[in-house]
Parts: C-alpha cells; structure tokens; sequence
C-alpha cells in the first residue's frame, strides 16, 4: 500500500509537470550551467535591433564604402591641374652665367605655363559613372542592413528556441531523477524488476546529456547574437526577452513583391549605368585632348631679350586608337549587364522561396498548436497515471515520456521556424 502511494504521488507530480505551459515556466538552473553568472541581460528584439544598429561591424564597413565612393566622386570632377616649368639653357661650359644679377646672366630662361584641355565631354562621363557607383555603395550598405537584420533575427530567434530548448530538457532530467529515486524504492520493495530500473536509469542518464546539450547549444547561440550587437564581452549573460511571433502572422505572404525595388537589384543597376558611362568614357578616348601653353622667355644672347610665345599640342595617334580601352569596357559593360539580370532572378527566386516557406512553416505551427501539443499531453498523463496504479508497463511509460518531449520540442521547433521565415521573408521583399 505504501508503495502505492509513492507511486500516485509520482504522477502527480508528474502530471503537474506536464501541464507545464513552456512560455510561462522559468528556466530551471542545471548543474552543468551552474558556473554562469547570475546576472542576466534580457533583450526584446527592438532593443537587440538597437544595438544592432549602433554596433554592427558590416553596417560600418558599408559606410565606410560610401565615403570611398564620396571621394571618387569628387575626384571625377576634379579638372586637371595646370603644369609649370622653369628651363634654363644656353649656358656656357667655358665662360659660365658670367657676372650681374639673374637678369644678367648669360643663359636662356624660360617660364612655361600648360593646361591640358579634355575634349569629348570626359569629365561629365567621369562624374556621372563615379555618382552611379556611390549611387551602388549607398544601395550595397541598404542591402548589408537588410541582410544582417534577417541575420539579427535569426540568431536572437536561435537563442529563444535555444532556451526554450534549454527548459524543456531540464525539466526533463529532473522528472527521470524522480522517477529513479522512486523506482529505487520499488525496486527495494520488490515492485519492479531490476530490468525495469536499468532502463529507468538509461533515460535519466539520456535526459541529462541532453539537457546538457541544450546549455551548451544556449551558449553559442548567445555567442552568435552577441557578435552581430556588439557584446561580445556579456554573450554569456544574454537572455532573448520576447515571445514568439503570433501564428496568424504572414498571411499575406503570397502577395507579390517588386524584386526590381530592392536594394542588391538597385545597387547592381546602378553598377550597370556605370558601366555604361565607362563604356562611353572609353570611345571618348579617340577624341584627342589638347594642351595649350603659354611661356616668357629672358635671354641676353638674342633680340629682343625678353620674349612670349604660345603652344598647342595634341597627341597623334600612331600606334593605336585606344581599341584596348574600348575593347575592356565594352565587355565589363556586358558583364554588369548579366549580374543584373541574375540579381533580379535571384531576387524573384529568392521572395518566392520565402513565401513557400513561410506558408509552410506557418501552416506546420498552427497543426502542432491547434491540437497535437494538447493529445501529446493527456497520453503522457494517463500514462503516467497508469504506470503508478500498475495497470501499464514501464516501456509504455517510457514511451509515452519521450513522444511528449518530442511533440515538446517539435513544437518550439515550428515556431522558431515560423519566426525565421517570417523574417527571411521580409528581409525578401524589403525595399
């Protein structure tokens, strides 16, 4: 009769854990998480986005990338610089400057001032190919942001399903250690047989490698949040604040999207306009630029002393006509053309994908939540029932404990794989 007690009062305690809602329980500390700090830093997700924002190592070197576009920019529309010179010539071996001021010197002195002239409208070509490519630069740093934001909320999700993970595993393990100490018991009593409490002592040692799994695979999902906020230093003090998002979001996810509006596709069209201007900036080549000069001349050996003269000069083009030059843009023109149109298909494929597995996701979520979760629970209830009163077998007990944990963490599964593709899907279709 003692025995029989023991054993109802163990399925009570274990039905008490089963109705165990995972949102709502605290996290149960386990031994092999004992050494963390006590300190916890919990994060919502807007607050992990914030920090995201004002840390994140790609989000800088994007802008850094724009501000080496900025400086192109206004080099393209730099004109060239003038070029002076100063000669001296005529001068003696044998009698040298001779005697007087510099104006008296023997020798001839020429000043000269040119200025290259670029015909074919090069400079406007220049700037225009160098604002397209910082046009590109600010549209490559939208994408870096839309692309470390679905990384942000992957791994904040990563880490809420960790915990959740976490949770479940050490609620677990302390079920089976409770169930062993009372089985020890029966087994004393002749109740069971020494079998049944070898398999006992199998999933208690099962439950506990896997609850230390789960602490283990919490700490390098905090490690992988921590790096894309900037808190490298308090990673083992992170904890992901927020619920999971509601299941009826992403509905609409088969509306369509404009793949042509978002920021890799602008980016490489902009990329693609540049290359045009270069193209065009190469066949300018062919039209000769010009330098005008202007120069004084001292020289006391000749009359006048002090003269003025001007030049013009122009190159000839005797080897070539720059069909190299031409030859490169016109195929870096071609190339820029077909990673645009890969980017717009991927893009499209990329914003149907996650569509398909976002209603996907979504779909498998509302099946586990809508009826599944509740089933798993009240089998593993009654058997647990069962099992104290004698009337069911310890596999079945066992069996029923590890379908309810599976249900448990195939749940958690699902919703982390519905927020994921919820957020892969808008990082798809933003603009």
């Amino acid at each position: 009769m003692c025995l029989l007690v023991t054993g109802a009062a163990l399925a009570a305690e274990s039905v008490r854990t089963l109705d165990v809602v995972p949102e709502a329980s605290p996290s149960v500390v386990f031994a092999a998480s004992a050494s963390r700090p006590p300190e916890r830093l919990s994060l919502t997700l807007a607050e992990a986005e914030r920090l995201w924002t004002q840390h994140n190592r790609e989000l800088r070197l994007a802008e850094v990338a724009i501000a080496g576009a900025e400086g192109d920019a206004r080099a393209a529309a730099q004109v060239p610089n003038p070029q002076a010179s100063l000669n001296m010539a005529s001068i003696s071996p044998q009698d040298g400057f001779g005697a007087g001021s510099v104006r008296q010197k023997r020798m001839d002195s020429v000043a000269r001032l040119e200025q290259l002239i670029e015909r074919g409208g090069k400079r406007d070509l220049r700037m225009q190919a160098a604002d397209a490519l910082l046009n590109a630069a600010r549209n490559d740093r939208d994408d870096v942001g839309r692309q470390q934001r679905r990384a942000l909320y992957a791994a904040y999700y990563d880490l809420l399903l960790m915990q959740e993970r976490e949770r479940l595993t050490v609620e677990t393990a302390a079920l089976y250690r409770k169930s062993q100490a009372t089985s020890e018991v029966r087994y004393r009593g002749g109740d069971i047989s020494a079998a049944d409490l070898s398999r006992q002592r199998v999933e208690q040692l099962r439950a506990e490698n896997d609850a230390r799994q789960a602490v283990a695979d919490a700490a390098r999902a905090r490690v992988a949040l921590a790096y894309l906020i900037g808190q490298e230093k308090k990673a083992s003090s992170l904890v992901a604040a927020d619920d999971w998002p509601a299941a009826t979001q992403g509905g609409d996810a088969a509306a369509g999207s404009d793949p042509s509006r978002r920021p890799d596709v602008r980016a490489d069209m902009a990329r693609l306009a540049a290359a045009e201007k270069a193209r065009d900036l190469a066949r300018a080549l062919k039209t000769r630029d010009i330098t005008v000069g202007v120069q004084l001349e001292h020289n006391l050996t000749n009359t006048p002393n002090n003269s003025f003269g001007v030049g013009v000069s122009a190159p000839l083009f005797a080897f070539h006509e720059y069909e190299g030059e031409i030859a490169r843009a016109e195929a870096d023109l071609q190339a820029a053309r077909e990673m645009a149109e890969q980017t717009l298909a991927q893009a499209q494929g990329e914003i149907d994908q996650a569509a398909a597995d976002l209603a996907a996701s979504r779909e498998r979520r509302l099946r586990l939540e809508g009826g599944l979760l509740d089933d798993a629970a009240r089998v593993a209830r009654a058997a647990e029932f069962a099992y104290a009163r004698g009337a069911t077998s310890l596999l079945e007990l066992l069996d029923a404990r590890r379908t309810w944990r599976q249900v448990q963490l195939e749940a958690a599964n699902a919703r982390a794989d519905h927020a994921k593709a919820l957020a892969a899907w808008r990082a798809a279709t933003a603009e």
